[in-house]
């Protein structure tokens, strides 16, 4: 069920899905409250795990050379325990820093970052030598970013102005 949010709690998680640093002085100036009514809506977002953290973009390529890579998998069987299974394996390995279970065909969708194509290989037979249940597997390797953006809102909400 959906939380009763107003226009202020909207305008707030909107912020902050786009600026995660902001100061509670400055989003509170922003939502044209005072500081202590924004900081009471901020928390109550919070407790009702409307904003689940806060998290930095990080440029990886200033870092060292990675890749990013998506994969959809298809598992042998679809009992209970067999996507247990496999969520498990999945949770476990730092590499996959998203995964989704999906409809349509495939069962899941991953994202991964690795240091390289090889250690990305690592990986994958690592998780077929585990015998989490995954049938077939495709890769689809990142060659640029072409958007990434936080939700948007007003169309989620149907407020977008036509």
């Amino acid at each position: 069920m959906p939380a009763a949010l107003d226009d202020r709690d909207i305008r707030i998680l909107q912020i902050l899905s786009e600026e995660g640093r902001i100061s509670k002085s400055d989003l509170a100036r922003r939502v044209n409250l005072s500081a202590t009514p924004c900081w009471e809506r901020l928390k109550r977002l919070e407790d009702q795990g409307l904003i689940r953290g806060y998290r930095a973009e990080v440029a990886l390529e200033r870092i060292g050379p990675h890749v990013t890579i998506f994969v959809v998998a298809e598992l042998e069987s679809h009992r209970t325990d067999d996507f247990r299974r496999f969520e498990a394996a999945i949770a476990r390995r730092s590499e996959i820093v998203s995964c989704w279970a999906i409809g349509g065909g495939f069962d899941y969708l991953m994202q991964v970052v690795a240091t390289d194509i090889n250690s990305y290989q690592r990986l994958v037979d690592a998780l077929l030598a585990e015998r989490i249940g995954m049938k077939r597997y495709f890769t689809y390797i990142v060659t640029k970013n072409v958007k990434a953006a936080p939700p948007p809102f007003e169309l989620l909400l149907g407020t977008q102005d036509d």
